[in-house]
């Protein structure tokens, strides 16, 4: 169920909308055109910054190691395929909190609804660019989750991001009025509001880890461009994002294949756009190769360990169990901090609170009186036309009917 400030609720305004693709010449997505420069309003984002806080584990920057093949365990000779470059890269999101629980899955629906709501109550032309861009990428990365929660435990995510039945494609938002795919957000808003800029693309969370990290925290207004710069140096500087191949050869994702419209000139601007954040050796394995290789990819689902199968007889270790205990697991990457039942309670209560407000207090006063004074002019400006119709001619009186009499 969905809750929604009664102070935003009283804020709408009576705008004349077209539906996207009514004129195939109009723009559908021109109401997120606008934009406030000297805005200083803010969007909250206290609950998803709970749910990050505690369902999201920083792994830390690649040390470019190779992990080890998997051994089988006693019992079996099967092993668990791991891509042995990119296994141990990339922020883990702790889907398997999701998985068995459907009062956990309500609550991450409820909050991607609330924030799907802000536009159509108060529009984003209130806020400025970074503003906006922040909003947009904090929706898209939580509908993403969302999305991933339905389907997992399924540990390979290809088939679920690219293809016709992609979930980049499917209109799974309304925005204000607007059907929204993933890939209308990005493409249809963003590129265009932010002038094709790359970075865009590392603030976007696929679920896999040889895509960008999702981030401990949402993203604001004030560190969105910070932010999406220290997630492409993180991505740059590993091996699920470059690494020197053969002779010439200089290996990357294919994250930037599926994203060629950031680089018209591909091998050239790409090149020139990883040489500002590649470190060495592999800068200078960079400006020595001739040809870029975007073959380097990891489809596996980021979550901690519930989509690993665990292989083996009876010495196996016991997946469940590990589920159960909500408190921490230790990894090879260090110790990590898992969810208890804590965070499901505190974000029940900030999500489906009614005093729930996402917007600074003086912006919703500002409305509030664009508002009222729209009311006003509507009212001095109302005009009653009457026609005269003259008078009604009078109705015809029934005739009488005949008497009816019997024969003498």
């Amino acid at each position: 169920m969905k809750f929604i400030s009664p102070f935003l609720i009283v804020l709408l305004v009576s705008v004349p909308w077209t539906p996207a693709g009514a004129d195939q010449g109009a723009d559908p997505f021109e109401k997120f055109r606008g934009f406030d420069p000297a805005s200083s309003y803010k969007i909250f984002y206290d609950d998803l910054n709970l749910l990050y806080k505690n369902l999201v584990v920083d792994v830390g920057r690649s040390s470019r190691k190779v992990a080890e093949a998997p051994v089988a365990q006693t019992g079996t000779r099967m092993k668990a395929p791991i891509k042995s470059r990119t296994s141990r890269e990339g922020n883990r999101f702790y889907f398997e909190f999701f998985k068995e629980d459907e009062n956990n899955r309500e609550l991450l629906e409820t909050l991607l609804r609330n924030y799907e709501s802000i536009p159509g109550e108060v529009p984003l032309e209130n806020f400025s660019r970074d503003e906006q861009l922040a909003y947009w990428i904090n929706l898209y990365n939580l509908t993403v989750i969302n999305e991933v929660t339905k389907i997992y435990p399924k540990r390979s995510l290809k088939r679920v991001l690219t293809g016709r039945k992609s979930i980049l494609s499917k209109k799974l938002l309304n925005v204000a009025g607007v059907p929204l795919s993933l890939n209308d957000i990005q493409h249809g808003i963003l590129d265009p509001n932010y002038d094709n800029n790359p970075l865009i693309m590392y603030g976007l969370y696929q679920g896999i880890i040889g895509g960008p990290s999702i981030r401990k925290s949402a993203y604001t207004g004030a560190n969105v461009w910070k932010n999406l710069a220290r997630n492409a140096a993180e991505f740059i500087n590993s091996n699920r994002g470059t690494f020197p191949g053969r002779r010439d050869d200089f290996e990357v994702s294919s994250l930037y294949e599926r994203n060629e419209n950031y680089f018209p000139d591909f091998d050239a601007d790409l090149k020139e756009h990883l040489l500002a954040y590649l470190e060495p050796p592999e800068k200078d394995d960079l400006q020595a190769a001739t040809r870029i290789r975007p073959n380097i990819d990891d489809w596996t689902v980021t979550d901690l360990y519930g989509s690993h199968p665990r292989i083996g007889g009876s010495f196996a270790s016991n997946s469940a169990a590990l589920l159960d205990a909500t408190t921490t697991r230790t990894t090879s990457d260090g110790s990590a901090s898992i969810a208890g039942p804590s965070l499901a309670n505190s974000s029940r209560i900030i999500a489906k609170s009614p005093t729930a407000r996402y917007v600074s207090p003086e912006l919703l006063l500002q409305l509030q009186e664009m508002k009222l004074k729209q009311d006003l002019v509507n009212q001095e400006k109302a005009t009653v036309t009457v026609e005269e119709l003259g008078e009604a001619p009078p109705e015809p009186e029934p005739e009488p009917e005949p008497e009816s009499g019997g024969n003498d």
